[in-house]
């Protein structure tokens, strides 16, 4: 078998003209070759490479185009592994972020060790359910989706770190309004790209697209502001990732919608508008 740094630096070579990008190619050989981390391909590159047939069927994919996440079926969000395939989006740093602003947050409005009620609309892999869960074990956790192979994964992920999050089948608040369940803290994630020239070839081509694109017949965004008050228990927190460019439109839709309520919208590490906090008083 050839040396790690061999197959390494052969696959940087073959993978330029595709714009393959080294860091995906050390998450490859890392899993082919049971390291914990990225950073041990380089650190350990002089031992023989394992499973080579295999990372070579890998490499072709990467070629093409597909997510090395989706060619592992892992994908790394906050301090959790997750379990993903082409059914749900790839968790992103932007999310992680939106995590970040609840944590840092919600002390301003609620003591965050009471047993509070959270919805977890949009679940997908189930990476906002799943770290909120380990970040405040005494919060009531739902996570829903209008996927059932979506939920198949978010339950999959819950179950492997135990996580207590018990999930529904349904679009926006139905499930919540069918049950009478009342909430505290919404999130979510919603589709909300409207330019779809913007997006890379790589999600274009294989993250689904129901996740993706914001319709605006068909807006969760809406959807929620509209149902807000069927699933009110006292004061309503909520946190959603949001598109740069969509200010204007979530600010008639909370006009039109919203009573007795304070918004504010929150930067990205880029710079760029991503998320929005509302509290309905």
């Amino acid at each position: 078998m050839p040396k790690i740094f061999e197959v390494y630096n052969k696959a940087i070579s073959e993978g330029k003209a595709a714009d393959v990008k080294s860091n995906d190619l050390r998450i490859l050989i890392a899993h082919d070759n049971g390291f914990d981390a990225p950073i041990d391909v380089l650190l350990r590159k002089d031992e023989e490479m394992r499973n080579l047939p295999l990372f070579d069927s890998q490499f072709a994919r990467l070629l093409k185009g597909e997510p090395v996440e989706y060619i592992i079926n892992e994908a790394t969000f906050l301090q959790h592994k997750l379990y993903v395939d082409s059914s749900v989006l790839i968790p992103r740093g932007e999310t992680e972020e939106l995590v970040a602003n609840i944590t840092e947050m919600i002390s301003d409005y609620y003591d965050p060790r009471n047993y509070l009620v959270c919805a977890d609309i949009g679940t997908g892999s189930g990476a906002i359910a799943l770290a909120l869960a380990s970040f405040f074990p005494n919060w009531i956790l739902f996570a829903s989706d209008v996927s059932k192979e979506a939920l198949k994964v978010a339950k999959k992920n819950f179950a492997s770190y135990s996580a207590k999050v018990e999930t529904y089948l349904g679009p926006s608040l139905q499930p919540y309004i069918e049950k009478n369940i009342k909430l505290d803290i919404i999130v979510s994630n919603p589709p909300y790209i409207l330019n779809r020239d913007e997006v890379q070839d790589s999600v274009k081509n294989y993250e689904p697209e129901t996740a993706l694109y914001l319709d605006k017949e068909k807006s969760v965004y809406e959807d929620i502001f509209r149902d807000y008050k069927k699933v009110k228990k006292g004061s309503l927190m909520m946190f959603f990732e949001i598109g740069y460019d969509l200010e204007d439109y979530l600010k008639d839709l909370m006009k039109r919608y919203l009573d007795d309520f304070d918004f504010q919208f929150l930067s990205d590490l880029n710079g760029l508008t991503r998320f929005l906090v509302v509290n309905c008083h």
